[in-house]
Order: structure tokens, then C-alpha cells, then sequence
């Protein structure tokens, strides 16, 4: 391993522009859930193990109809739950080495915490695919606009598992949810995490001779969204090399990159 590591750091040394993906496994070492497999989703939350529903069942647009005080209490939880989190010192560390490279770099995540721009990094060089817990629209769609949720608090009774409050459409006082992309989600409102690819593909654009870094942290191979993109982008272009840093899911393919089996704050010691 020590070997990739050496390599991993060369690797960044030379590229002009970095660009940071991350899954779930990135949050892990600020003391976050990364929901990997039921078993991890129900001992972080127990009322929802009762109910014998699996993560991808409880993320379902669904509850805001048929329970929305059960759907607040989900969401509800993991907004104070994120909103109270401290990012973990490898998000520094990865922001250093942005700024190494005159902040030439790109947040690529599925992560819909927020921590990134807690963290420091500029919001508009990061594209949330999943969109954004602090981020709300309307369940009715009047306007299709989101809007920042900073003012809006949700409290759950954790021994019920009900929220006390639900969150309301600031247009036309309808039951408002998170601006996330659900499972099976056809009224998820696109058009915020839409620009911010638009930006993506503009600094891709600016940089196609730019010798490039991909650093992935933490992405899982259930919804393998991060681990794609790096792969697409690593094979497609040859001045972009990627990095994959995951204790678990950290194979790749002969020639793709360069795997270190660690967790994510770890990792980024390592190669920093």
C-alpha cells in the first residue's frame, strides 16, 4: 500500500487542478451514518428497524402523502443531525491542497449534507447530485422554486419517531420536503444541482489540457454514482488520473488509477 500511497502523492503533485468526489464513506469519520446496508440504517435508527423498512424504502417521496409526519422525523433528524456536525480535519487537509493548486479544483459529490461548504470550500464549485438537505420545495410543485432552508427547524419526538413540525411551502403554505433526489422520485425539482453541473462542465472545458486529480473518498458501490463519474472521466480523458481511497470498495480495474484500501480521513492524511 505504501507504494500507492507514494504514487497517489506524485500524482497530485504534478496535476494543475484537483477534483474531489465523494460518497457517503466521506462523512464517516465526523461521526456520520453511512447507512451501508440495513443493518447500519437501523442501528442508526431503531424506530425505523421496528418498522422493518430499509433505507431505500424510508427514502421514498411516498411518506410526504401517506405519513408526513414519519417523513419530517427521517429528514427532520438528519437536517439537525447534519446541521450540528463538525467536518472532520481531511476536509481541510483536501481544501489545503486545493489551495495549492490556486484553487484550481471541483467538488463532485452524492452527499446532500452540506458539510463541503461548511468545511470552506467555495458552493459554487461543488455539484451536489443528489441536491441538498438545506434545500426545500414544494411537495405540490406551485412554483418549482427551492429555496435555502437555514431558517427552517424541525423537531422530532425521537421516542415516537414523529415530527412535531412539518416544514411548509413558503409560496402557497403546502407541505414542503427536502431538495433531495429520492428513490423513485419524479417531482424532485432538478434545476439547482442542473447549474451547478453546468459550472462543472465549464471548469472541465477550462481545464481539458490541465493535467487533473481525481481524489474519491468513501464511494460505495450501491449507488455508484461518484465512483462513475471518476471512472468515466479517468478513462475518457488521458490527462485525468483518478485516486480512490475506500477501506471496503476500493478495487479497480488494471490500469485505472491508483487504490488505497483506508477510510476516508485516513486516506487523506496519507496522500497529504
Amino acid at each position: 500500500m505504501q507504494n500507492d500511497i507514494e504514487q497517489a502523492r506524485n500524482i497530485i503533485a504534478e496535476a494543475d487542478a484537483l477534483l474531489i468526489t465523494a460518497g457517503a464513506g466521506m462523512g464517516v469519520d465526523s461521526g456520520l451514518p453511512d447507512f451501508r446496508g440495513n443493518e447500519g440504517f437501523w442501528e442508526a435508527y431503531p424506530p425505523i428497524a421496528k418498522l422493518g423498512l430499509s433505507f431505500a424504502q424510508m427514502a421514498n417521496p411516498k411518506w410526504f402523502e401517506s405519513d408526513p409526519r414519519l417523513a419530517w422525523a427521517f429528514y427532520g433528524h438528519r437536517l439537525n443531525l447534519y446541521r450540528q456536525t463538525i467536518p472532520h480535519d481531511g476536509f481541510k487537509m483536501l481544501l489545503e491542497l486545493a489551495q495549492q493548486k490556486n484553487n484550481n479544483y471541483f467538488v463532485y459529490t452524492s452527499n446532500v449534507d452540506g458539510q463541503f461548504q461548511k468545511a470552506g470550500f467555495d458552493s459554487n464549485k461543488i455539484v451536489e447530485v443528489h441536491g441538498s438537505i438545506h434545500h426545500f420545495q414544494c411537495v405540490e410543485g406551485c412554483s418549482g422554486d427551492i429555496w435555502d432552508a437555514k431558517d427552517e427547524i424541525v423537531e422530532v419526538d425521537m421516542d415516537s419517531f414523529t415530527a412535531i413540525n412539518t416544514p411548509r411551502c413558503i409560496h402557497c403554505n403546502a407541505l414542503a420536503r427536502p431538495n433531495i433526489l429520492m428513490f423513485g422520485d419524479w417531482a424532485w425539482s432538478s434545476y439547482r444541482t442542473s447549474a451547478q453541473e453546468d459550472r462543472f462542465g465549464t471548469w472541465l472545458a477550462q481545464n481539458s489540457r490541465a493535467k487533473i486529480a481525481i481524489i474519491e473518498i468513501g464511494a460505495g458501490t450501491a449507488v455508484p454514482t461518484i465512483r462513475m463519474e471518476g471512472e468515466y472521466l479517468s478513462q475518457k480523458h488521458s490527462n485525468i488520473t483518478l485516486i480512490r481511497i475506500n477501506p471496503r470498495d476500493y478495487h479497480l480495474g488494471k490500469g485505472e488509477g491508483v487504490s488505497i484500501p483506508l477510510g476516508g480521513l485516513a486516506g487523506i492524511e496519507a496522500i497529504s
